[in-house]
């Protein structure tokens, strides 16, 4: 009988149920002023959009009011957090190309009445080739930003938490999202080559924060499909505390079917499994980002 309760099952359980209650405990504190997260890894399939939209829903939970720009042509961010960005739907094309205020483009999502999200179409495809012969085509993301935070919180209704949702690539539309950001936080997939192309990521960073944004820091490093059972994934995540110990969260993201199911029904893991433990991570990380930006 004590096989039973010594199982790795029994073991993962009794974990779960011990994260749950710490959670429980504590209360995440509210930033100062509205912090500008962009969220983005030029290599595909890191978690990034899956991080954006879990993120994002755990800050809604924590009590945060929470908007979400999807900037990914893909619309998936859209379609995680159950918004509608089919066909004629207007979104972040029309911010970016038409000037027109977000204030008419940003819906609520049905599930977390705090969180918002501004949708990606397809027009969005076209947007990187719109923008090259644009006055201020580096800016207008910020400017159409500012001026949906300014109206927000003229009327009382402040946000927390803006994170703008990039596309795997470093072209225009991931420029808008750099200059119009605070923050940079970069999922890292617990694989091998798992730090390639970060260092060009990094100097890009430097680049804009010589010439168009001072004001961008890596702030938070989070690392998606841990397995600790692995050598390979204990091994990425000390390589990355290595070289990033202030900015990686000691909170890690594990691989989990309920977290790859939880989009294909229009939902984040946090609706989907919300006991699950890949809503409790993201719950853990979220609490750890709102606790460092306090700290600060």
């Amino acid at each position: 009988m004590s096989d039973i309760f010594d199982s790795p099952i029994a073991r993962q359980l009794t974990e779960l149920n011990a994260k749950k209650r710490k959670l429980k405990g504590k209360s995440a504190p509210k930033p100062a002023e509205t912090r500008i997260i962009t969220v983005s890894n030029q290599k595909g399939g890191v978690g990034k959009t899956t991080t954006s939209v879990n993120l994002s829903a755990a800050m809604a939970i924590l009590g945060m009011r929470v908007l979400v720009i999807d900037l990914d042509p893909q619309g998936n961010a859209s379609t995680a957090l159950n918004i509608e960005h089919r066909g004629e739907t207007p979104g972040t094309y029309e911010a970016l190309i038409e000037g027109v205020p977000m204030t008419e483009l940003v819906q609520q999502s049905p599930d977390f009445p705090t969180l918002f999200c501004c949708p990606a179409t397809l027009d969005l495809a076209g947007a990187e080739i719109e923008l090259v012969n644009m006055e201020n085509r580096e800016h207008r993301l910020n400017t159409a930003l500012t001026n949906f935070l300014d109206e927000s919180s003229a009327t009382g209704e402040r946000f927390d938490y803006v994170f703008i949702d990039c596309p795997p690539s470093l072209g225009l539309l991931t420029v808008n999202a750099f200059v119009a950001a605070r923050e940079l936080l970069i999922p890292i997939q617990c694989e091998y080559y798992a730090l390639e192309g970060l260092s060009q990521l990094l100097g890009t960073v430097e680049e804009f924060k010589q010439h168009l944004n001072p004001s961008l820091a890596l702030s938070t490093i989070v690392l998606t499909m841990y397995d600790k059972r692995t050598n390979l994934s204990r091994e990425v995540r000390e390589e990355v505390m290595k070289h990033f110990p202030e900015q990686t969260l000691d909170s890690v993201i594990p691989r989990s079917v309920r977290i790859s199911e939880a989009p294909s029904y229009g939902q984040t893991v946090m609706s989907y499994d919300p006991e699950g433990i890949g809503a409790i991570a993201y719950k853990e990380a979220a609490m750890e980002i709102a606790q460092r930006g306090a700290n600060e």
